[in-house]
């Protein structure tokens, strides 16, 4: 008589039922993962439209600034060419007009709308002042060939008796003065609100798909261990150096911590790749941190900041300003290491004021700053000077109690150096030459200088 019974557990059944119950909770995974799949598209679909709108909101605001370029470079100027490209901007390309389009197309987005369309109007209104200072300069140049639309701009009687460079002068004046910027400041200030009521419509949004994603989450994960239970009673041996450590190294990517180099060959190398991709991408994001690139004290690039920028300059289209604080060891000496930081503050706020947003402000010593004027390869050598004299007039006002500030500028093209590392000698080099003139101006670098 045999001593093992006639019947014994049949492996076919079970691994059969281990199949089927497998079978089963992978299509539940399947389907939690169809529908991971569907809140990741809607939270796509979110971030695309946040981005869309930012765009819309910041196309606005370079379209304004483009015409105010134009516009004041053709009053220094009186080239024809700035005032074809304003007009070209205001009616051809209208960045503005679209942007509003895009805006109004989602009834979520009204709050950001219509604060879009109060920046909007302000811009508008604004190029009244525009075409005014534009007519002054065509009726001083005797232009006969202009826009349609600025022939119905009718000057004052004092206006028309003004000489041709009186005209010009109070041209320029119109659109460089203190109210002329105020207005640019109210359309900026309309964009960022716009783009606040944005950020808020984009938060909201994705807090609801979040939340939704992380319900799909749970089921897939309580799905994904059941199975997981299922292969251990069928593969012990193979989840002992297999899925043991996977299932760890989930948790350790979740935590953001690097995995722990344990268990097969085949995942040791894994968790190897995985952990340099983890220390490269930790150094990374360190050298993009807001802190390792800006001044703590002035909120301006740093060294670091400056130095990526040098690298990546397109030199045909930058100018690089060098600006120097003279005498500051007197600030410190005479009002207090407190007022000298004052200095530095308002030095890198009225920079601030004077600049484009696209123009990169770089703190790269104790009290020298550079100013990256980007895409400004045909930029007039007019309008520079006119930023530095604005420069030279608020940094000598004290109505804020400020002691009165000299600060000595070299200004370079980049067309006139090779490369980031001798546009620097040759910028510091006039800014030495401003130094040697008596402090307080500013020197264009000359090849023959």
């Amino acid at each position: 008589m045999s001593v093992f019974p006639k019947k014994g557990i049949s492996h076919r059944r079970v691994h059969f039922w281990l199949v089927m119950v497998i079978v089963v909770f992978s299509g539940t995974v399947v389907f939690s993962t169809y529908r991971l799949t569907r809140s990741f598209q809607r939270v796509k679909e979110a971030v695309r439209l946040h981005s869309e709108l930012q765009k819309a909101a910041y196309d606005l605001m370079n379209a304004s600034d483009f015409l105010t370029e134009q516009v004041q470079r053709f009053t220094i100027s009186g080239d024809i060419t700035f005032l074809e490209q304003y007009f070209k901007e205001a009616f051809e390309s209208k960045r503005r007009e679209e942007a509003i389009e895009i805006m109004k197309t989602d009834s979520r987005t009204d709050a950001a709308f219509r604060q879009l369309q109060e920046a909007m109007d302000n811009s508008v209104r604004l190029m009244d002042q525009e075409y005014y200072a534009m007519r002054l300069v065509i009726e001083a140049k005797g232009y006969k060939e202009y826009p349609e639309i600025l022939r119905n701009v009718v000057l004052n009687d004092e206006d028309c008796a003004l000489s041709p460079e009186e005209k010009v002068w109070k041209a320029t004046e119109m659109v460089l003065n203190d109210d002329y910027y105020a207005q640019k400041d109210r359309i900026r200030k309309g964009m960022q609100e716009s783009l606040n009521e944005v950020d808020k419509f984009a938060e909201s949004t994705k807090e609801a798909e979040y939340a939704l994603l992380n319900r799909e989450l749970l089921v897939a994960r309580i799905a994904v261990l059941i199975e997981a239970v299922l292969v251990f009673f069928m593969m012990w041996l193979t989840t002992h150096y297999s899925i043991s450590p996977v299932i760890r190294a989930i948790e350790q990517v979740k935590a953001d911590l690097p995995i722990t180099e344990y268990g097969s060959e085949e995942f040791r190398y894994l968790a190897q790749v995985y952990n340099k991709m983890y220390e490269k991408n930790k150094s990374s994001l360190q050298k993009l941190s807001y802190k390792a690139s800006h001044d703590e004290l002035t909120g301006a690039y740093n060294r670091v900041g400056y130095e990526h920028m040098l690298s990546s300059l397109d030199l045909e289209n930058t100018y690089m300003m060098l600006f120097d604080i003279d005498d500051f060891k007197m600030f410190n000496d005479t009002y207090g290491h407190e007022t000298g930081d004052k200095v530095l503050i308002k030095v890198v706020n009225v920079l601030r004021r004077i600049f484009r947003d696209d123009d990169c402000i770089c703190r790269i010593g104790g009290d020298e700053f550079v100013v990256f004027l980007v895409h400004s390869g045909n930029l007039h050598r007019e309008l520079i000077e006119s930023k530095v004299a604005l420069i030279y007039e608020e940094l000598n006002n004290t109505e804020d109690g400020m002691p009165p500030i000299s600060v000595s500028i070299g200004i370079i093209s980049g067309k006139d150096a090779t490369d980031g590392s001798s546009l620097f000698e040759k910028v510091d080099k006039a800014m030495y030459e401003s130094k040697n003139h008596g402090k307080g101006t500013y020197t264009f670098y000359s090849k023959g200088a």
